[in-house]
């Protein structure tokens, strides 16, 4: 077995450690950081991504996978030429004011990154104005809000209110998601989409941005 299909397994197994080591090898043995993420650490989250579409695998499963990409893009990120990484566009993500959690919002930030987007993670219970102040001065491609609680999805609404006040609206998407949020919700509040889980997230930023 080559390194490309260690540093597969190991990455969609959670093997955090060993992801790692594989990764420096494959570097010290010759390969370019490109390389490294794309055949390996890229197709390790895939397959993680596939494998929970498919029913095998669980949250438990996708969280640790996240974590070994994660560990081994710590590895190559410097080592990356700005010109080595073509990135599809860019997304600004965060869960609302108000709302703590972020697994899923992890998952979704980890495979839009290894689908080749530039993603800005803005954490957990931000303020809604800052949503609006992002996306303007990173010119954002996609606006991307999560919320988990009922209380908490109402701001996503004055997130598009203060878009529109702003002059932004037409030049963002806006996708949200979340345990509380439903697509109804999403039309209602005139967000551009919804996803159900991070897989289908990728898929729907791809198809809003025409890069299908």
């Amino acid at each position: 077995m080559g390194w490309e299909d260690e540093l597969r397994q190991a990455v969609s197994e959670g093997d955090e450690v060993k992801a790692d080591e594989i990764a420096a090898r494959a570097l010290e043995e010759g390969a370019s950081p490109k390389e490294v993420l794309e055949k390996g650490a890229v197709a390790g989250i895939y397959e993680a991504g596939r494998l929970w579409q498919e029913g095998t695998y669980f949250l438990p499963d996708i969280i640790l996978a996240t974590e070994a990409y994660k560990l081994v893009m710590k590895r190559i990120e410097p080592l990356l030429a700005s010109g080595e990484v073509t990135y599809k566009g860019k997304v600004v993500m965060g869960s609302v004011e108000g709302d703590a959690h972020d697994i899923g919002k992890n998952i979704v930030v980890a495979l839009l990154r290894s689908a080749s987007y530039q993603v800005i993670d803005l954490g957990v219970d931000v303020p809604l104005p800052e949503f609006v102040a992002q996306a303007r001065e990173l010119e954002a491609d996609v606006l991307g809000m999560g919320a988990y609680m009922t209380t908490t999805m109402r701001g996503m609404a004055e997130v598009m209110r203060l878009l529109e006040e702003a002059g932004l609206r037409n030049g963002v998407k806006v996708i949200v998601g979340g345990a509380a949020v439903t697509r109804e919700y999403a039309e209602s509040i005139g967000a551009d989409g919804y996803a159900d889980n991070a897989a289908e997230a990728v898929e729907l930023v791809d198809r809003l941005l025409g890069v299908v």
